[in-house]
């Protein structure tokens, strides 16, 4: 239980060989979900795009294919995440469309109004208070700007609570409690979906 439990709450803040292990799966591993959430952003053609907890880059190449002019920053407070998504996206980076920082969610370090669209892919588990990270990003994004949450769990799912149960710091949430946070952060025009056969789930609000 010991190594399980070591492994799996590598899902949090992967350090170390079996951080390594976790993020070398996490990109294929969480590709579907991600794929489903894209297909709910709004028509939009972003200039400016910030994916908050990337792990290991997928998502944010995901978003530079999707948005062919737009400039991406994907933050992740894990070193080695950062690493990895750099590595993954480095010809983005070269070309000037992509950067990859070491950021915290409850203290964004980006000016007022900087982002046209902010991502959450698999992450506001581990996010300090969502009220006052979510505050943060209603900070960043411009007005009139969309942040969309995608989830791999509905908050009552069986196997996420076990989850939750075992990794320190994991809490999940239903699509009420993300709304309540989101509209108390100042987040408005909120939608979701529910996967028709899975516990997923996305939320899409408004600044």
């Amino acid at each position: 239980m010991g190594l399980f439990k070591n492994y799996v709450s590598q899902t949090r803040k992967p350090q170390g060989f079996l951080g390594k292990m976790m993020l070398s799966g996490m990109n294929p591993g969480h590709a579907r979900l991600a794929d489903w959430g894209l297909t709910h952003l709004p028509d939009m053609a972003p200039a400016k795009v910030v994916d908050l907890g990337c792990g290991g880059g997928r998502n944010a190449g995901a978003l530079l294919k999707k948005y062919s002019t737009a400039h991406v920053t994907a933050v992740d407070y894990a070193a080695l995440s950062v690493e990895k998504a750099k590595a993954y996206n480095k010809g983005m980076i070269a070309a000037g469309r992509c950067a990859v920082e070491q950021g915290d969610v409850s203290n964004l370090r980006f000016t007022a109004d900087t982002f046209d669209l902010a991502t959450a892919f698999e992450t506001v588990y581990f996010w300090p208070g969502l009220e006052t990270c979510f505050a943060q990003v209603a900070r960043v994004l411009k007005p009139g700007g969309w942040f969309m949450i995608c989830n791999e769990s509905d908050g009552t799912d069986a196997t996420s609570l076990k989850y939750e149960k075992i990794i320190d710091g994991m809490k999940t949430h239903t699509v009420e409690e993300i709304e309540a946070a989101l509209k108390a952060a100042g987040f408005s025009e909120l939608k979701s979906d529910h996967h028709p056969g899975k516990p997923w789930i996305t939320v899409l609000a408004r600044k």
